[in-house]
């Protein structure tokens, strides 16, 4: 049994300490707004807080999150993740929407530590967050955005 602090509830959980967080997340919590993409931590789909910096939970194992901090899309709720939120739905960011739980989350990550990004700093903090659909400029466009709002 391992402890994990998700979303600011403690859960005890039966895994394997090798299993991935985000299997834990998803398969054993039941909390499926992190999404798998490609399960090689490329694409960014599975981008999760762990005390205030993004991961890639596919393959970062669940004992490495003992004792820390984790957030999810269904619990990010400081000012630049909602602010987030509110500009991704304001500018009609998401086509498909299977990346955007991620991509908010890289977001949210750069307008906490960045309230002001430049468009390079947009480009470097969300490298590796794939969208299949290309919706790369909304997405730089409502960064901007929530960066206003806050």
């Amino acid at each position: 049994m391992i402890t994990l602090t998700i979303n600011n509830k403690n859960y005890e959980v039966d895994a394997s300490p090798d299993m991935p967080l985000l299997w834990v997340i998803r398969d054993i919590i039941g909390l499926t707004g992190t999404k798998f993409g490609c399960g090689i931590a490329q694409c960014g789909a599975c981008t999760v807080h762990l005390e205030g910096t993004p991961i890639r939970s596919c393959s970062f194992p669940a004992i490495a999150a003992v004792g820390k901090k984790i957030t999810t899309i269904e619990g990010l709720s400081a000012k630049a993740g909602e602010a987030v939120q509110k500009a991704w739905i304001e500018l009609q960011v998401p086509q498909c929407g299977y990346c955007q739980s991620g991509q908010i989350m890289s977001a949210a990550a750069l307008l906490t530590k960045n309230p002001k990004p430049t468009d390079a700093d947009i480009d470097i903090a969300m490298q590796g967050n794939l969208c299949r659909c290309g919706t790369y400029q909304r997405i730089r466009s409502a960064i901007h955005r929530a960066a206003e709002m806050i």
